[in-house]
C-alpha cells in the first residue's frame, strides 16, 4: 500500500489520555480497511507509521464511527508545535515499522 497523505484538524476525544487525534478522511477509510486485513492486531485497531512535520512515529489507528482516528502523542505535539484545533499535514502507511 502506498503512503496515505491528507490534512486534518487536531481534535480532542474522550479516549485514552493524553492524546489528541486527527480524523482520517472518509476517502481513505476503504484503503485502510483493505490493508488492515493482513496487518490488524484485532479489535479493529490498525498499526501504522505516521509522519507529522519532521516527526515519524508508530501508533495504531482507533476505529470510531465507521472511520479511524490517528492518535497524536504528546511527544509529537511538542516536537512539531501543534495542539487542539491546528490543521496538520499527515503521511501514514499501514503496517508495523
Amino acid at each position: 500500500m502506498d503512503d496515505i497523505e491528507f490534512e486534518a484538524e487536531i481534535i480532542e476525544w474522550r479516549g485514552p489520555a493524553p492524546f489528541l487525534f486527527a480524523a482520517i478522511p472518509d476517502a481513505h477509510v476503504g484503503a485502510i480497511r483493505y490493508a488492515a486485513l493482513s496487518e490488524s492486531y484485532g479489535w479493529g485497531v490498525v498499526p501504522v507509521v505516521a509522519r507529522i512535520g519532521a516527526s515519524e512515529f508508530a501508533t495504531s489507528l482507533f476505529p470510531r464511527d465507521g472511520g479511524y482516528l490517528l492518535p497524536v502523542k504528546v511527544a509529537v505535539q511538542k516536537a512539531v508545535g501543534v495542539g487542539l484545533g491546528d490543521r496538520v499535514a499527515v503521511s501514514l502507511r499501514v503496517g508495523r515499522e
